[in-house]
């Protein structure tokens, strides 16, 4: 039986470790034990902290792993692309692992690249004399966090110093990087690579809350992008790609459509997209098992994907602001297109960020679900 590391135990990582059950793989799980909802479901579980890279280093030498892997976590990428650079194993070179981790080192390696992107700069806790270049509206993020933390559009300088503020509050750096907001339409797009060839597997419409915080809301496949964007949505993901040095495994592509068809790649993760993206949607759309993929990659035995089907998928959110969806989601079972529906937490709130949000339905259908 052939052992995989992965690294992480949180909710996000429950259906790799479900498909490594399925496939008959030894999974070993790391993290805080605070959260591991893997901790039962994975072969054995070490609590030691996803950064703790030596430490790790060290178990998976004594465990002899054949693999090491995550999905949608950035921090964690940190440790995979270390551990499997230290262990011969396949993963993506560790020299540039803080590149796909760091907001404001990825923006300057697009701008360096020629991949088209917002105009950008650095926040160390205070406000930039260079944002006086700037136009508003701007957003500012943390460098380095996921899911919608301490993400906000500013529309005027007045507010700048608090958004930053609050950045850098999130921000395990203590840094934040402003960008200069792109009005249009959000979709990201979904890939598998291995030895530095990528195969885009599906391009994911998106339905974000209004401003400033922008938290996800749906997500839906296939786009229905015209043709013609898609291929140059493809192209210019393909190069992003290479310049970020990403070579094995999968990646979420962020990108903005402008009115006149102009791209603008926001951001990309060196793994899976959350919301259950890369663990359901895809293989619901394409019927490409995107999980059984990444395991692949990660024992260096990955086969092309093929595409088996061409479905729609997508997932709903509940929150306040979605509070009709309650009675779908609660009654679920009359409705054949969806696959899966849970309430998390019987509070609606008004949200800020993706953990804010109470529950969520996924569907498969012939065409596009619409609420």
């Amino acid at each position: 039986m052939k052992k995989l590391a992965i690294i992480g135990a949180s909710y996000l990582q429950k259906p790799l470790v479900e498909k490594c059950k399925e496939l008959g793989v030894y999974s070993i799980c790391f993290a805080w034990e605070e959260g591991a909802v893997c901790k039962d479901l994975c072969n054995k579980f070490y609590p030691i902290s996803t950064i703790d890279k030596e430490a790790i280093l060290k178990v998976c030498h004594e465990e002899k792993i054949d693999g090491i892997t995550t999905i949608a976590s950035d921090v964690a990428t940190l440790t995979v692309c270390y551990v499997a650079e230290k262990m011969g194993l396949v993963g993506n070179p560790n020299k540039f692992s803080q590149i796909t981790t760091n907001k404001y080192l990825m923006c300057q390696c697009f701008m360096e690249h020629g991949v088209p992107s917002p105009k950008f700069c650095l926040a160390d806790g205070q406000i930039p004399d260079i944002i006086k270049n700037f136009s508003y509206p701007v957003i500012v993020k943390p460098t380095d966090r996921s899911g919608s933390r301490g993400v906000e559009k500013v529309l005027k300088q007045e507010d700048l110093q608090q958004a930053i503020d609050r950045a850098c509050h999130e921000s395990f750096q203590q840094k934040a990087v402003i960008e200069e907001f792109v009005e249009g339409r959000e979709i990201s797009v979904e890939s598998i690579s291995f030895k530095g060839k990528h195969y885009v597997l599906q391009i994911t419409d998106k339905v974000t809350t209004e401003a400033p915080f922008f938290v996800e809301l749906e997500h839906h496949q296939p786009s229905s992008l015209p043709e013609e964007i898609k291929t140059r949505v493809k192209e210019i993901v393909l190069n992003a790609l290479d310049a970020l040095h990403i070579q094995n495994g999968a990646s979420h592509s962020e990108l903005k459509i402008t009115k006149d068809g102009d791209i603008r790649v926001i951001e990309i993760g060196a793994r899976m997209g959350g919301d259950f993206i890369g663990s359901d949607l895809v293989k619901l759309s394409t019927g490409y098992d995107f999980l059984k993929g990444v395991i692949d990659v990660a024992f260096g035995q990955f086969e092309e994907p093929k595409i088996t089907e061409h479905k729609f998928s997508g997932v709903y959110f509940l929150c306040k602001e979605t509070e009709r969806l309650l009675p779908i989601i609660e009654n679920a079972e009359k409705y054949p297109e969806i696959v899966r529906a849970e309430v998390t937490d019987t509070v609606l709130r008004n949200i800020e960020q993706s953990a804010d949000r109470s529950g969520y339905f996924i569907y498969q259908s012939n065409k596009k679900f619409n609420i």
